[in-house]
């Protein structure tokens, strides 16, 4: 068990799915489908949907909240996102769309170690409270 930051709160479970690079929730993601779109990315045409999504930072700007509430709002967003460096953005975006649609997505921060322990497991979960556990049957 891995006790993390949490930035919103929210308890999640799913398959993880590990991003090699940064990713933007507005322009390089679609929120209709789940699916990553961005060209340049080594993860384009993954699907975030339900994952626990794994990526050391995002990358963006102020717009990154409403591309990951309206994912949220439509069922597309990843159940959980683990991050090394916070990111307010990420965690504004679950936050609104809980508040204006009931549905959550946990958004936390671990060290870089255990990043890398956690990118060695295939299902994880996470509590309200943080904690986070390797589900791999």
């Amino acid at each position: 068990m891995i006790r993390s930051r949490v930035l919103k709160a929210a308890a999640a479970e799913g398959p993880v799915l590990i991003l090699d690079e940064p990713l933007s929730f507005w322009g390089a993601f679609e929120p209709r489908s789940g699916v990553i779109l961005d060209v340049h990315h080594p993860q384009r045409g993954a699907c975030l949907a339900g994952t626990i999504l794994l990526m050391r930072e995002s990358k963006g700007s102020g717009s990154a909240p409403g591309g990951i509430a309206e994912a949220i709002r439509l069922g597309n967003a990843p159940a959980g996102i683990i991050l090394v460096t916070p990111d307010i953005n990420l965690a504004v975006g679950a936050e609104v769309a809980e508040t204006l649609y009931g549905r959550g997505c946990a958004v936390v921060a671990v060290t870089e170690d255990d990043f890398t322990a956690l990118c060695r497991a295939a299902r994880l979960s996470i509590s309200v409270t943080g904690e986070i556990r390797d589900e791999t049957v």
